[in-house]
């Protein structure tokens, strides 16, 4: 099972990036996706979610209307579009897929905002 992010690196603020997670070693359209992050000295948060197989999607409220989660089954890849980026988005962000008791993660790929 693999979980591989990309995408990430360095953005002025106001600015764009799309993140994408591309898996394998599993069925990826059963599967529940969720972006987190985690910003240096702060828990881990969940960004984004979407669930299988409705494909209904929810969002913190801290990035609700900036970012948006998709996912493409036939190419086994979930993305996260961020827009409006701010220095507050700084992170590590990391794609999870989960069904029933089975949890897997990504190694994480950095964001950073800055001018």
């Amino acid at each position: 099972v693999q979980l591989v992010e990309s995408g990430g690196g360095l953005v002025q603020p106001g600015g764009s990036l799309r993140l994408s997670c591309e898996a394998s070693g599993f069925t990826f359209s059963s599967y529940h996706m969720r972006w987190y992050r985690q910003a240096p000295g702060k828990e881990r948060e969940l960004v984004a979610h979407s669930t299988s197989p409705s494909g209904s999607t929810n969002y913190a409220d801290s990035v609700k209307g900036r970012f948006t989660i998709s996912r493409d089954n036939t190419k086994n890849t979930v993305y996260l579009q961020m827009n409006s980026l701010k220095p507050g988005d700084t992170a590590v962000y990391y794609c999870n897929a989960y069904y029933g008791f089975r949890d897997y993660w990504g190694q994480g790929t950095q964001v950073t905002v800055s001018s």
